[in-house]
């Protein structure tokens, strides 16, 4: 049996092919698309701010930062406290002086005993020969008189480079003066040393050197035992 023919249904001339075929164009399609492009944008903010916050973020001090810090305060706190000093303490005085030495005076020179005529201002020095004389004279210190006032010794040094001898004696101008001068001045001639007679540089053969000693006033010390006192 023959079917009976479909009758078409016209179509408007301003009408789409779309339409007409029954797949109308809808704007639902577009919403899906717009809320995955807002979520796309929630994520990368999310990502980028978190690791910024994590690089800006304050840090705090680790236990081992601390540690040291705890000990410099206590070691600061436990700074030693200085060491008093003994106001009664006393410091040792200086010993006391038992020679005072004048300068040593050129007395006079020559070339013999004789004709020792230069005065003293003319005549050479003779540096190692006074040094030792000094020397001597303080060595010899114990053998002074003892008394109990200041008194001054005048020792002049008699110096032949002819005959190489030399010889201390008591001279004029000390206080002290006698057989107790004398003997002192015998003490100095012991503890001097021989001079070197031929490398000593001179300009003559005999000279009168003296050294005036003045001994101060005996101290509380005690003289040590066997000094002797010529007294």
């Amino acid at each position: 049996m023959a079917r009976p023919p479909r009758t078409s249904i016209p179509s408007l001339s301003g009408e789409p092919r779309s339409r007409r075929l029954g797949v109308g164009v809808s704007t639902t399609g577009a919403r899906p698309l717009r809320a995955q492009l807002v979520v796309a944008g929630v994520v990368c903010v999310i990502l980028i701010a978190v690791p910024l916050y994590l690089l800006r973020r304050p840090s705090t001090p680790s236990a081992a930062n601390a540690a040291p810090s705890a000990g410099s305060a206590s070691a600061q706190r436990a700074a030693p406290a200085p060491i008093p000093l003994d106001a009664g303490a006393v410091t040792p005085s200086k010993p006391a002086e038992r020679v005072r030495l004048a300068p040593p005076q050129r007395v006079k020179c020559g070339a013999s005993a004789a004709q020792a005529r230069v005065e003293g201002g003319l005549c050479d020095s003779l540096p190692p020969v006074e040094q030792a004389l000094a020397t001597a004279i303080r060595g010899a210190a114990d053998c002074a008189p003892k008394r109990k006032e200041e008194g001054s010794i005048n020792f002049v040094l008699n110096l032949d480079f002819n005959q190489r001898k030399f010889h201390v004696f008591p001279g004029a101008s000390g206080s002290w003066r006698g057989r107790l001068a004398r003997k002192a001045a015998d003490c100095v001639t012991r503890s001097m040393t021989n001079p070197d007679w031929g490398a000593l540089p001179h300009q003559y053969r005999y000279y009168w050197i003296a050294i005036l000693a003045t001994y101060p006033l005996p101290s509380a010390a005690a003289a040590p035992a066997g000094t002797p006192t010529f007294e």
